[in-house]
């Protein structure tokens, strides 16, 4: 009976949205990194995936987010060994092996127990707090997984908070319709005439194209800062994987520069892939720009 009981317990904390790594605009634990790493950020990703479902989950109500998103919280500091939470014990047996810091974990479930309450962002400093939280910690994991220098913590949180904001930026019209949350500037919204409800519209008027061309501008920003990120590094292969990463995050940039996100969603095709993937390794190797 206590067997059934937790098996239940798992399947009704976890909600699994079926989104997995292949679905990511970024590789995920890929060939590129050490072997011996891989099983670490895959455990990583899965943690940052249950957590991120229930944030994302438009039946449960705030405050049944919150508590379970707390419940993650007390597993992976030791407090809470109920089965429910396996993924959470998992990447805490991880973190303590690899010796990684436990703080990255826990600035992701701040930032998911943020989106169940949070709709809307006044400003881009706003929304870059955010993305510390919910992005950046990303990074810095994958720094110190690999012993890299933590010096390179700010070119590596360039590129994670804009990954982010290229994820909101495809997603606006989905976030908006199945969760009420958006997360582009509202003083940019503002300035530009535009209401909320214009991203419940089949193509992004003028207004609404400012603000994500605004939006894009600043990515681009944060990706030319981005690209110190991996000739300093020590570990190779992750320095090739942030390389090709960069590259496909300036590509999503001029892709989204061009397709309207309302009309489909904006995203490369396996040969633009791999065209970054070579482009990106290229630029790494013989400093191009």
């Amino acid at each position: 009976m206590g067997e059934t009981r937790d098996i239940i317990e798992v399947k009704t904390v976890e909600l699994p949205s079926g989104k997995v790594a292949k679905d990511e605009n970024f590789p995920v634990g890929s060939m590129l990194l050490p072997r011996v790493l891989r099983p670490h950020v895959a455990t990583f990703y899965e943690f940052a995936r249950a957590i991120d479902d229930i944030a994302d989950n438009s039946i449960l109500l705030p405050e049944e987010k919150i508590e379970r998103l707390e419940g993650f919280d007390k597993a992976l500091m030791g407090l809470d060994n109920t089965p429910a939470f396996e993924k959470a014990h998992i990447m805490r047996s991880s973190i303590i092996f690899t010796g990684v810091p436990i703080q990255h974990c826990r600035d992701l479930i701040s930032a998911f127990k943020q989106d169940a309450v949070k709709l809307r962002y006044n400003d881009w400093d706003e929304l870059m707090d955010y993305c510390d939280r919910s992005a950046a910690p990303v990074g810095r994991y994958l720094l110190d997984l690999h012993g890299v220098s933590k010096d390179l913590y700010p070119a590596s949180d360039a590129l994670c908070n804009a990954l982010q904001v290229i994820n909101h930026l495809q997603d606006c019209q989905s976030d908006y319709r199945e969760m009420n949350r958006v997360y582009l500037p509202q003083n940019w919204m503002t300035q530009a005439g535009v209401d909320v409800t214009d991203l419940d519209q089949p193509f992004t008027g003028t207004g609404l194209r400012r603000v994500l061309n605004h939006c894009l501008g600043e990515t681009s920003e944060l990706l030319k800062f981005a690209r110190q990120l991996p000739g300093p590094m020590s570990s190779r292969r992750l320095a090739m994987e942030s390389a090709v990463i960069i590259r496909i995050a300036e590509q999503l940039v001029f892709e989204l520069s061009r397709r309207d996100p309302l009309a489909e969603r904006v995203a490369l095709t396996k040969m633009q892939y791999f065209t970054c993937f070579f482009a990106g390794i290229t630029r790494l190797f013989f400093k191009t720009r």
